[in-house]
C-alpha cells in the first residue's frame, strides 16, 4: 500500500527543493527524518515536514508502523511563478520571477 502527502505552493523553486529530496529516496522514513534534520536548507524543513505529514498519514488512516515505511518516491514539480518587476538602469525594469512548487513525498511498507 502507497501512502502519500503533498505540500502545494511552497514558496521555493523546484530545481533548490530537488537537490535535497534526491538524498531521501529510497531510505526508511525515520532514518530520511534523522537526515532531513542535519541539512542546513530551507527545503529540507519543507521536505521533513511533508514527510512527517505522510508518516502521520500512514499511522492514522491506515495502521502502519512508522518503523515500516519506506520513502517510494519524493517528487517535486514546478508550481505557479509571481512575477513581479524591479526597477533598473535609466527608467527600465528587469523581470522578476519567484518560483514555487508542489512536493509530492510517497511512502510504502518496506516488508512484503
Amino acid at each position: 500500500m502507497e501512502v502519500h502527502a503533498t505540500t502545494r505552493f511552497a514558496r521555493m523553486s523546484p530545481q533548490k527543493v530537488r537537490e535535497v529530496a534526491r538524498q531521501i529516496q529510497g531510505l526508511p522514513a525515520e532514518e530520511a527524518i534523522q537526515l532531513l534534520r542535519f541539512i542546513p536548507r530551507k527545503s529540507a524543513r519543507l521536505l521533513a515536514k511533508t514527510l512527517a505529514s505522510a508518516m502521520a498519514n500512514a499511522e492514522n488512516n491506515h495502521n502502519l508502523s512508522s518503523s515500516d515505511l519506506v520513502i517510494v518516491s519524493a517528487t517535486v514539480n514546478q508550481g505557479p511563478v509571481i512575477k513581479r518587476s524591479m526597477p533598473a538602469a535609466r527608467g527600465s525594469a528587469h523581470p522578476i520571477h519567484k518560483s514555487m512548487s508542489h512536493i509530492r513525498v510517497a511512502l510504502g511498507s518496506a516488508t512484503k
